[in-house]
């Protein structure tokens, strides 16, 4: 397939398509002539993909019954949650809301797949399982900037209830927290062992690379309007990405790291 199309170009090309929003990434990438990889390098995940191509996916009653949980949630948390309100708000009956979810551990499990960028961080790594630190990181950061969109503040409310401890919320985070935050992390260190990556513990590093972007997500509305910043926000995410990636840049004399509680640089030493 060709390389080094342009994101305006792969648009164009996949516009023509009749199928819209129920198009799979794999149908997509054919239509624009690329490869599945390079989607998720251009777009980070295909739900920012097709609102670029301006045609979100259709929603059924699963997805207006997450939306209206999320807002619900936003407001109120999950123990103050009414499934007969939630039922309302998302225009369902109450036999069909607990037929697609059994229970509040259910519904927050699935908000957490949903909404989280952890689903859409699994995808770019499923897509690129080996693929080098300078073409991954840039898509994990694109998919985590797209899956937080306008929901920032939801997402913490979200992070917030598992803090709580709520045996609901607990419950709904044990059934899907085992795609993306794991996957990230052994991504990192397989690369960290192969010399491509600086060894610090793998959380630490998933730290610097996730935390800018949350906070630049908050911070935005408040510098767009007291300080006029206009940067573009793929920019912004490149930036920090490319910021990691020199801060993470392997090199010098290391010594193999140990995750069990040290990592170990020339010179350095931490507790083992």
């Amino acid at each position: 397939m060709p390389g080094g199309r342009s994101k305006q170009e792969v648009l164009a090309a996949m516009r023509s398509l009749p199928t819209g929003g129920r198009s799979t990434m794999g149908e997509l990438a054919l239509a624009a002539g690329v490869s599945v990889r390079t989607l998720y390098r251009l777009f980070g995940g295909r739900s920012a993909l097709l609102r670029e191509l301006g045609c979100p996916p259709p929603r059924g009653a699963r997805e207006r019954i997450l939306e209206a949980a999320l807002e619900l949630v936003g407001r109120r948390g999950l123990a103050a949650l009414s499934m007969d309100e939630l039922a309302g708000a998302a225009g369902v009956s109450r036999a069909t809301l607990y037929r697609l979810f059994p229970g509040k551990a259910a519904l927050f499990g699935a908000l957490v797949r949903t909404y989280s960028p952890w689903e859409a961080v699994a995808e770019v790594l499923q897509a690129a399982p080996d693929g080098p630190p300078e073409e991954v990181v840039p898509a994990v950061g694109r998919a985590v900037a797209a899956a937080l969109e306008g929901r920032t503040a939801l997402v913490l409310r979200i992070v917030h209830e598992i803090l709580e401890g709520d045996p609901d919320t607990l419950e709904g985070v044990k059934r899907t927290m085992g795609r993306g935050l794991p996957d990230l992390i052994r991504y990192l260190e397989v690369q960290m062992a192969a010399g491509k990556l600086r060894p610090v513990h793998p959380v630490i590093a998933l730290q610097l690379l996730i935390g800018p972007i949350v906070v630049h997500r908050l911070t935005r509305p408040l510098a767009e309007s007291l300080l006029g910043f206009a940067e573009p926000e793929e920019r912004v995410i490149d930036r920090m990405v490319e910021a990691w990636l020199r801060a993470m840049a392997a090199g010098g004399a290391t010594k193999p790291a140990s995750w069990g509680g040290v990592v170990e640089e020339e010179g350095h030493a931490g507790r083992r």
